[in-house]
């Protein structure tokens, strides 16, 4: 009776430990975001270049605020660009599952909630990447776009994004480029509202 009794509590406790992490570096990648959706966290800009100048020093939220099992909608907020100095909510990230890897995508809007005239630009990774980092060169129907807005300085652009056990980051880098935001996990804030046009 005792070993039945024992028996039967060593399998209750198998079935209450902790899954193994996943094998494959995206999908643990995809889980370590999704495990944090619904929270919003502060941040800053981590780069000083010219471009980026109006973004120093101004307070940065993102949010993830939407996840399934093949799609995560990260929205990021930046205080004092809108016009009239409030919160810029016009950008939110977009990592989906693709049958060969991950995409990323940045949906633009305006205040109104159109869209502008330069939006769902991203790309695809191109290898396996880590559990911590993936990057995504840009695709061909973006290097499209940015050609016919005038913007073809953009066509080599690589993104990336990042999550630690520390924080969250984004990146953008191409020749004479490169643009870094970082958020603390430690600093989690209240969820803002929702960005433009959603």
């Amino acid at each position: 009776m005792r070993a039945a009794v024992t028996l039967v509590a060593a399998t209750m406790l198998a079935g209450c430990a902790t899954a193994p992490a996943p094998s494959n570096p995206q999908d643990a990648f995809f889980a370590a975001l999704s495990a944090r959706c619904g929270q919003a966290f502060a941040g800053r800009i981590e780069t000083n270049q010219a471009a980026d100048a109006d973004m120093q020093g101004k307070a940065m939220v993102m949010h993830i605020r939407s996840c399934t099992p093949d799609r995560i909608e990260i929205p990021f907020h930046i205080d004092g660009l809108a016009e009239g100095g409030g919160w810029d909510r016009s950008r939110t990230w977009i990592i989906t599952r693709t049958a060969t890897g991950l995409r990323l995508k940045h949906d633009h809007r305006h205040a109104d909630g159109s869209k502008d005239a330069v939006t769902m630009y991203g790309g695809d990774t191109a290898n396996a990447g880590s559990a911590t980092r993936q990057e995504f060169p840009v695709d061909a129907e973006s290097v499209a776009m940015f050609r016919a807005t005038g913007r073809s300085v953009s066509v080599t652009n690589v993104w990336a994004v990042e999550t630690t056990g520390t924080g969250f980051a984004y990146e953008l880098r191409r020749e004479d480029r490169h643009f870094r935001v970082g958020f603390d996990y430690a600093r989690p804030v209240a969820p803002p509202p929702a960005p433009w046009g959603w």
